[in-house]
Parts: structure tokens; C-alpha cells; sequence
């Protein structure tokens, strides 16, 4: 079996199901060790389906190995004692991947923002903030080590509108954090990114697809799998280029046909033409 992740210890947050999930079995497949990280213990803590210790358990199953941690990323307590236990147990953490968020139901129902539960600003703590709080624990381990790969889960959202303001700042704050964290460890060797993903084929979008299958024909054949976005994950990492990569917000339709990756087979379209195009980073650096 090749594995060209064995060795390495990964961090995926919010696991439980969904992007987080495909991510987390995408690298246990090429042999990592993956911390899976979450708060759904047991079936019926989430509407949809899904537990941090099932995740861990196909991440094991894949031929990597699985860790299930239950941590609340709003909860900063929870996320520090994550990474003071991966320091005491594997005394290293190589990738992080950002994928906690918060998605309330009244995401995608059409109308203002003022007219839906103003509880989709939560995005902003589970999503956003988390997203700094997980990475400024695991950056003095890469530090420490010269090497690793934070990376955060993003979308197209972060250029076009897209199920509303929140979403949309969330999706942009992500991206900055690539980029800015990009600048302050470019001289560890330690690479950042943040990638936006198509469409995925999930529990969510499944859900929300049946509800309206009109509306959806033809959406689910282009949609990507979650575990998609690992194997890209996987090239970028072991790519001897990385760093150039680094401080960067790239498609992953793209990021995939520059490694030669396809996913089940197929070719998933970039959105570029019809959503948008990541902003690049400007060069200047005020400190």
C-alpha cells in the first residue's frame, strides 16, 4: 500500500462529518496519523450523521490511524489541552487543517440577513476565530521542528455572495490568515494555505439537494468529494516546492490539475469563470 503520509501526525478539526471528515480519511489513506477533533460523541448529538470516534475509526480503517478528541472550538480551553496532548503523545503536529465552522439551518434561506436568526454570526467565533486559536497552538510546534502545513478549509464565498455577510467574512478572514501567517513563518519553512472548495458531496448537501431536486439537477455529478480536498492536501505537503505555494488562497479544482490529481476519476470543474478568483496577496509587509 502506499503511503506517502506515514510518519506524519495531521490535526483535522470539525471531523465529525462533512468536508472535515473526507479530509480526515483522505490522509489516513496515504498513512497519516490523524487527530479528529469535534463534539459529536455519539449519533443524535448533531442533526446529521456523524461522530468524531467514526471518523477516527474509518481514518484507521483507510490505513492511517485514527484519534477521535472531542474538543469544543469555541472553547479555548479545549483546544490548548488538544495540543498538549499531541505534544506529549507524538511530540509534533506536521498538518493542521481548519475545517471547525458553524452553519446555522437559516444559511441558505433566501432573504436578508436582518430577516434571519442572527445567530449565523457565530460563524465568526466557530470558524473564524477557532480557526486563529487552533493554529497559534500548533505553530510553535512546526516552529520548533522547521516544517509543517496549516491549512484552512475555504470557499468561493470569499469572492462572490454567498449565503449572506457572515459567510462571506468568515470565508475572507480564513483566506488572510493564510496569507498573513504565511509571512510570519516563511522563515521556518512552515507553509501556509487556504483552499476553496467546490461543491461537496456531504450529509448537508445531500439533504438540501433531495429537498429540491429540481433546483439541484445535475449539481451532485459535479460536486466534489470531501475527500478530495485531503489528497490535495497530501500533494501540497509533500510538494519540495511548498513554500512557494505558501501565503497563498488557491482553488483546488486548480491546485489538483497541477499534481495530476482527479477525483474518483474525474476532472471536478474549477468555478473560476462563473464565482471568482482568489485576491492575491500584495507584496508589501508593514510590521
Amino acid at each position: 500500500m502506499n503511503q506517502p503520509l506515514k510518519g506524519v501526525v495531521a490535526v483535522v478539526t470539525g471531523a465529525s462529518r462533512g468536508a472535515g471528515k473526507g479530509i480526515a480519511e483522505a490522509l489516513g489513506a496515504e498513512g497519516a496519523t490523524v487527530y479528529v477533533t469535534g463534539r459529536s460523541l455519539k449519533e443524535g448529538d448533531a442533526p446529521l450523521p456523524g461522530t468524531i470516534a467514526g471518523t477516527a475509526e474509518a481514518v484507521t480503517k483507510a490505513g492511517g490511524q485514527g484519534i477521535a478528541v472531542a474538543c469544543d472550538h469555541a472553547r479555548d480551553a479545549d483546544v490548548k489541552a488538544l495540543f498538549e496532548r499531541i505534544a506529549r503523545e507524538q511530540g509534533r503536529v506536521d498538518i493542521l487543517v481548519n475545517n471547525a465552522t458553524f452553519l446555522h439551518d437559516d444559511l441558505i434561506i433566501k432573504g436578508g440577513f436582518w430577516e434571519k436568526s442572527v445567530d449565523l454570526v457565530d460563524i465568526l467565533d466557530v470558524g473564524l476565530r477557532s480557526a486563529y486559536v487552533a493554529s497559534w497552538y500548533a505553530a510553535p510546534l512546526m516552529v520548533k521542528q522547521k516544517n509543517g502545513l496549516i491549512a484552512f478549509t475555504s470557499s468561493f464565498g470569499a469572492s462572490c455572495y454567498m449565503h449572506g455577510p457572515a459567510y462571506g467574512a468568515q470565508k475572507v478572514g480564513v483566506d488572510k490568515f493564510a496569507k498573513d501567517m504565511g509571512v510570519d513563518l516563511k522563515a521556518h519553512n512552515v507553509a501556509t494555505a487556504s483552499i476553496w472548495m467546490g461543491m461537496l458531496r456531504t450529509e448537508r448537501t445531500k439533504r438540501v439537494m433531495d429537498s429540491e431536486p429540481e433546483k439541484y439537477a445535475g449539481f451532485w455529478e459535479i460536486a466534489e468529494t470531501p475527500q478530495f480536498t485531503g489528497h490535495i492536501l497530501s500533494a501540497l505537503y509533500r510538494d519540495p516546492q511548498r513554500m512557494e505555494k505558501s501565503g497563498q488562497v488557491h482553488i483546488g479544482a486548480e491546485l489538483a490539475e497541477t499534481y495530476g490529481l482527479t477525483d474518483e476519476g474525474r476532472q471536478p470543474p474549477s468555478h473560476r469563470p462563473m464565482l471568482g478568483a482568489p485576491t492575491p496577496p500584495h507584496p508589501a509587509v508593514v510590521e
